[in-house]
């Protein structure tokens, strides 16, 4: 995940988010690439954002809730997850070329609009 790119992403879920959210913005590993906290975000926004980041980056799954639906059905998956792993909604991998190179988590908001907002701000930085 190149830096302009994933500054890009972060500021247009900044721009866009309709209340306080903070949005991770990860490389393939899940570690830290550009991230933000809107005044009057929640403290706990800051972690859900990056496990959902880390989440999607690492996971074979598109979003979170590609991976909690897979997870859902079955517990003996579930129970083998990396711990950091999270099933909220809101992580969303980012591919170039049909490679991923990424991940966006947004939290702060209900998970549908968390996922919109990730899902929006990939399609329009995508060069």
């Amino acid at each position: 995940m190149r830096l302009s790119r994933a500054q890009a992403i972060v500021d247009d879920v900044v721009t866009n988010a309709s209340g306080p959210v903070c949005v991770f913005v990860a490389d393939t590993h899940g570690e830290l690439v550009a991230a933000a906290t809107m005044d009057g975000a929640a403290p706990d926004t800051r972690l859900n954002a990056q496990r959902k980041a880390y989440t999607a980056a690492r996971s074979d799954a598109r979003t979170t809730r590609e991976l909690a639906e897979k997870a859902r059905a079955d517990p003996v998956e579930r129970a083998s997850f990396d711990p950091f792993f999270t099933f909220f909604l809101g992580g969303v991998a980012v591919f170039e070329d049909g490679l991923r190179i990424g991940a966006v988590g947004v939290s702060g908001l209900p998970g549908d609009t968390d996922e919109r907002l990730a899902l929006d701000a990939i399609q329009r930085t995508a060069t």
